[in-house]
């Protein structure tokens, strides 16, 4: 009698596989990723716009050569990408990069790196636990960071003087800003649902809005306008607002350094727009603030800023200087746009008042009708109230 033979399929070993985009600039790998690909970079300090940008691009996991929190500060990053359920493994080490392949299929498993020729690195799987203990920890370690940023400070109020304490150099707008509120859009984590729970407001009070890089095209998509757009030429390529959102404000602020105007201007000419140039080392959304400031706005409310020290020391660039000292020129006119909502409960509307009159002369003719003149004008009132009615009908007969 002759046996059958099973005979068995090889497991595919355990893990995720994926191809892998590499490269040592974060901003320079964002535009190449696709769905499901294995974002592999060198990001110290993993800023929270560089980690939402990642999550938007829906990637299957992120492999860090380096820490995703150093310990320096409480950087926000790691958390967005650990609460989207996205698979984090760091400090793999440089080493790594240099040996693995753009496009190469790699498989990841319990902190490990394999290509097809076997294991490449290994790493620490990094979980929302660990994130918000480290977390916790690096925010002792902020003293160091708050005195670097203290120098800062004083260096950009000697460089920029005139611009903070007088709105020298400021290009003057053709929109309107005196008496008005100002919204400035910024795209960040939670734009959208910031933009969304103020629209009353812009509607209502009929807000000028400044779009500030991307944030231009976050007011498009959520079917507003922008009548002014700030923007930085010198930010990635995926900050920059697109031609539409530049052609349909009417101001269209640049900011660029010293001794670039000209040709700043001249680039976006060819896009068949006609900017106006600040030169500062202010960032953008700071210079946007301000416009509004300078241009004398009633009220200033930033969708999606930077509003905690946390969130200040997350931006990891030269303008947090310049950030912190505009905060401290603009002042009290400054609202934070997930606070509005709990300030501002609507405009009272004409109808409003004519409803609430309505009711209250029902209540007053339901109080009379109860007494004894009540029944006496009621009794008046029928014949008359009779006629009336004829005279109705007849009219249509």
């Amino acid at each position: 009698m002759k046996l059958t033979v099973r005979q068995r399929t090889a497991e595919a070993p355990p893990g995720l596989r994926a191809p892998a985009r590499v490269d040592r600039r974060t901003p320079s790998l964002l535009p190449r990723l696709r769905p499901g690909d294995i974002a592999v970079i060198d990001h110290i300090d993993l800023d929270r716009d560089t980690a939402q940008a990642l999550v938007e691009a829906r990637v299957a996991a992120v492999v860090n050569a380096a820490p995703m929190i150093s310990g320096r500060f409480p950087n926000l990053g790691p958390l967005v990408l650990a609460e989207a359920g996205i698979p984090l493994v760091d400090t793999v080490g440089s080493d790594a990069l240099a040996r693995l392949r753009d496009g190469v299929e790699v498989r990841l498993h319990e902190g490990e790196l394999f290509t097809g020729d076997g294991p490449l690195a290994r790493g620490r799987v990094v979980d929302v636990d660990l994130v918000r203990a480290e977390m916790d920890e690096a925010r002792a370690g902020m003293a160091a960071q708050l005195d670097t940023f203290t120098r800062n400070s004083v260096e950009f109020v000697h460089r920029e003087e005139d611009l903070l304490l007088h709105g020298q150099g400021l290009p003057a707008l053709r929109t309107k800003l005196a008496g008005r509120p100002v919204v400035v859009v910024v795209r960040s984590v939670d734009h959208e649902e910031e933009l969304t729970r103020i629209t009353r407001f812009i509607y209502e009070q009929d807000a000028v809005l400044i779009g500030v890089q991307r944030g231009a095209d976050a007011l498009i998509t959520a079917g507003l306008k922008p009548h002014v757009v700030v923007l930085d030429p010198r930010d990635a390529d995926r900050d920059q607002p697109s031609p539409k959102a530049l052609k349909s404000a009417r101001d269209v602020v640049v900011r660029t350094d010293a001794g670039l105007a000209r040709a700043t201007a001249e680039r976006f000419e060819k896009l068949g727009v006609r900017p106006q140039v600040c030169e500062t080392g202010a960032a953008a959304e700071d210079l946007a603030l301000l416009l509004a400031h300078r241009g004398d706005a009633s009220v200033i409310v930033g969708v999606g800023l930077h509003a905690t020290l946390e969130e200040f020391l997350d931006r990891q660039r030269p303008g947090l200087a310049s950030t912190y000292l505009t905060r401290l020129t603009v002042g009290d006119r400054l609202v934070d746009a997930r606070s509005l909502p709990v300030l501002y409960s609507g405009r009272v509307k004409t109808w409003h008042l004519l409803l609430v009159l309505l009711v209250g002369l029902a209540a007053v003719a339901a109080a009379v009708a109860t007494t004894p003149v009540g029944h006496q004008w009621a009794s008046d009132l029928e014949p008359v109230l009779r006629r009336l009615f004829h005279d109705f009908q007849g009219l249509f007969s």
